[in-house]
């Protein structure tokens, strides 16, 4: 992979919600690239402590840090503890993401600010901060996890939706407005892991429902992270891995349409 800056060593990214699920994928799959790793978590402290373990099996460094998103003076501080741990970023990957659902019907202003302060502002945050402490004549990178539903869009999930599409827009806002020293690229998996209710049959028949008859795994979701976090021409787009389910309409979230029960009719 190419060094995406001038004179960094080590190279060094915060993943936000690393310590299970994709966070963790992509954790380990810039470890494996030659990353050192700042663990964010929330709550799920054990994992993001064998999320660090597995990256020092890698021989790279890791660093734990608890934060809420949707704490604003706790997100402006992560660069700095970062900093004090690893040494400057130069990759901030924006994985965490809440995922409620709600439609039309059962939206709520409360629920939609609480999905726009942890997937939208607390990503701006991170690119403002990043943007802050990137030197002169180096380039760092946010790379945003957005989904192939906003370019293929169905009435479920409605505040999760909305608040993706905002970080969307915001992906080539900022690219605009950080260059040339920060480079923001946005990431959107198809179906990539079991999710909410879902079940291991119905997620099956679901990751199968694709031009490819495959979506995306975790492992090409961190692949695509690993290659955006290097691509130093890459910015202001959105890479979409999903083996092509973006291209497939769909009425309703594809998790619904292969279960033999939906609690959300």
């Amino acid at each position: 992979m190419t060094d995406h800056t001038a004179n960094a060593s080590p190279k060094v990214a915060l993943v936000t919600g690393a310590g299970r699920r994709l966070g963790r994928a992509i954790a380990l799959g810039l470890a494996a690239a030659g990353w050192d790793v700042a663990v964010h978590y929330r709550h799920s402290e054990r994992e993001a402590v064998e999320t660090a373990e597995s990256i020092r099996a890698l021989g790279r460094r890791a660093a734990l840090l608890q934060c809420d998103l949707l704490d604003e003076a706790a997100v402006r501080a992560l660069p700095g503890r970062v900093a004090r741990e690893l040494g400057v970023i130069h990759c901030v990957v924006n994985n965490a993401s809440l995922f409620e659902y709600d439609s039309a019907t059962s939206f709520s202003p409360a629920l939609l600010a609480t999905h726009m302060g942890a997937n939208v502002a607390a990503p701006l945050l991170l690119a403002q901060a990043l943007h802050a402490i990137t030197p002169v004549g180096s380039q760092s990178v946010v790379i945003n996890l957005l989904d192939q539903k906003l370019y293929n869009l169905n009435p479920d999930f409605l505040s999760y939706t909305l608040s993706k599409a905002a970080l969307h827009t915001a992906t080539t806002m900022l690219a605009q407005a950080l260059a040339p020293s920060v480079r923001v690229v946005g990431v959107a998996p198809g179906i990539t892991m079991v999710s909410g209710d879902q079940t291991e049959e119905g997620f099956s028949k679901a990751h199968r429902m694709t031009p490819l008859q495959r979506s995306s795994t975790p492992q090409d979701i961190a692949d695509a992270v690993v290659y955006a976090a290097g691509a130093r021409a890459l910015t202001g787009t959105t890479l979409l891995v999903d083996g092509g389910q973006h291209l497939m309409a769909s009425p309703r979230d594809v998790m619904f349409l292969t279960e033999p029960t939906n609690n959300h009719t």
